[in-house]
């Protein structure tokens, strides 16, 4: 299953957000990859602090999610939930 979600984080996925994201990758029984939409860059492993900050996903960029598993549409819904919600501090719009 897959999702398309729209990153909220003014930081993106950097520092911050990014552990979030991976630590919630890692909870679940899935593999999951996330792949930055309309880039040349493939699929990467989702659960990977090196590879999710390589993406070089910024503020409103779309990312697609993917993931099998037991466990795939709690995963989904989790990075979903880290990916759509602004930190603390972020100015509101």
């Amino acid at each position: 299953m897959e999702r398309t979600v729209t990153i909220v984080p003014e930081a993106g996925l950097h520092a911050r957000p990014a552990s979030q994201f991976v630590q919630a990758a890692n909870e679940h029984d899935a593999e999951v990859t996330i792949e930055k939409v309309g880039s040349d860059g493939g699929p990467v492993n989702a659960g990977s602090m090196l590879a999710v900050t390589s993406l070089g996903a910024a503020h409103s960029d779309e990312v697609r999610l993917v993931a099998e598993g037991d466990d795939a549409e709690a995963a989904l819904d989790a990075l979903e939930e880290v990916l759509s919600t602004p930190e603390a501090g972020d100015s509101e719009e």
